[in-house]
């Protein structure tokens, strides 16, 4: 039987067997390890910072259920995505979409991808910005540390502090076209998102010593109707915080083995709820109620003391650096499927001209929409209530429902209607109260 190719859109060819000879196959040489960072990588983004808001919504024990049951349904998820694609002749995330809904599914797919990753490259620059040349909130500005340690100059303003560092550090790295290229920059994401929450559970325990904490809430505050449906404003933070479907196909078929990728994401997920749990807890011990939706800006203030500064400082710029290096894996899902949906063809590109102009327009597109736009937090949580429960749940349960192969078991069938059923109802509630929140305000 003569062999197939595997196209991953603007990377490199390797060959792939026949679909009867997938599961026995080897793919690249990509370790597990490797495979392990780059998911923890996708899955730990911008959704970090707004884990310890969730608990001051829910309270405490209804947000770490939250985060330990979405994570549960997340392994599920990616594993009827793993057992379909290993079944049929597809190999990619849209190619399975697209084997059991036609054309529809994979362009909803790659719309969905697109919008996704697009709005979380911005925020990535935007939260950068803030970091570095400060930001304004309600009619109050927070310095950024660029600011607070030279002053306010022409130099260190908002669109030039982003023009250097997309030159400098984004574009480099988003030029890499494998993402085990990435393996060390991600393990180095991943170690400085455990040193954010290192330092901010070090600067809580320092204030529960001191006696200067207040008691956490260990459940929600329903003192109004409205209240209860605001509780459902957290579910989209968190499943944000665990999109990372896209990137699973990529990944995967590095990898000598498929069936690796199984115990590379259930160790992707175990570490990264942990990850979430902690700086969840400390976080909301640290500010108490007066947490905001982006924890960094609560750092953003005078500690009185040149240890509690360098504390800030540090807690700031390492989430910082650690956006920088979590912007290439976002931008490789979004160019891979934007040359996908813009040629209607799977194929490599040996092109290089395309890929670099494709490459810089995304980065550069991304750039101006972060200055452009000062705050999309709405924008980011409308997204987590429509684009991203889609790829992280509706439509993993969707295939799982259509069966395709064949292959699916009564309990596979349970679990993705459940699923379905779940992600429509608690976005459509999010959306809703979100709606008439924006409402209230204008």
């Amino acid at each position: 039987m003569r062999e197939a190719e595997i196209n991953v859109p603007l990377l490199c060819e390797f060959p792939l067997p026949s679909p009867e000879k997938k599961s026995s196959s080897t793919g690249g040489g990509a370790s597990i390890p490797g495979a392990v960072f780059n998911v923890s990588n996708s899955i730990i983004g911008a959704g970090i910072m707004s884990i310890p808001a969730t608990l001051k919504v829910l309270g405490v024990v209804p947000a770490f259920a939250l985060i330990l049951m979405i994570a549960v349904l997340s392994n599920i998820s990616v594993d009827f995505l793993l057992r379909f694609t290993n079944a049929g002749v597809s190999t990619t995330y849209a190619g399975v979409m697209g084997e059991a809904f036609g054309r529809v599914g994979s362009v909803a797919f790659q719309i969905c991808v697109m919008i996704t990753n697009f709005g979380t490259l911005v925020m990535y620059l935007i939260i950068i910005g803030d970091v570095l040349s400060g930001s304004q909130f309600e009619g109050s500005i927070h310095l950024g540390v660029l600011q607070e340690w030279f002053g306010i100059h022409w130099w260190n303003t908002r669109a030039l502090s982003l023009l250097l560092i997309v030159l400098f550090v984004m574009l480099p790295l988003v030029l890499l076209r494998h993402l085990e290229s990435l393996r060390f920059t991600s393990a180095i994401s991943v170690l400085l998102a455990i040193v954010f929450v290192g330092i901010s559970s070090v600067m809580a325990l320092l204030l529960l010593w001191e006696g200067k904490t207040q008691s956490p809430r260990l459940l929600p505050d329903l003192a109004s109707p409205t209240s209860f449906f605001e509780l459902f404003t957290a579910v989209p933070v968190i499943v944000t915080a665990f999109t990372f479907h896209f990137n699973v196909h990529s990944i995967a078929a590095e990898l000598p083995k498929p069936s690796s990728m199984v115990s590379a994401v259930r160790i992707s997920l175990v570490l990264c709820s942990v990850i979430y749990l902690t700086v969840g807890f400390f976080g909301y011990l640290l500010f108490g109620d007066s947490i905001m939706p982006d924890i960094l800006s609560n750092f953003d203030k005078n500690s009185g003391s040149s240890m509690g500064t360098l504390l800030d400082d540090t807690v700031r710029l390492s989430y910082a650096l650690h956006l920088m290096l979590v912007f290439p894996l976002m931008n490789f899902s979004l160019r891979a499927n934007i040359h996908e949906f813009c040629t209607k063809s799977s194929s490599t590109a040996s092109d290089t001209t395309r890929f670099v102009s494709l490459t810089c327009f995304l980065l550069g597109s991304a750039y101006i929409t972060a200055i452009a736009i000062p705050n999309i937090w709405f924008f980011f949580q409308f997204m987590g209530s429509t684009t991203a429960v889609c790829l992280a749940f509706i439509f993993p349960g969707a295939i799982a429902l259509r069966d395709v192969p064949g292959i699916s078991t009564r309990k596979d069938g349970i679990l993705a209607a459940l699923m379905i059923i779940l992600a429509v109802i608690t976005s459509s509630i999010a959306i809703s109260s979100n709606v008439i929140s924006l409402s209230r305000k204008t």
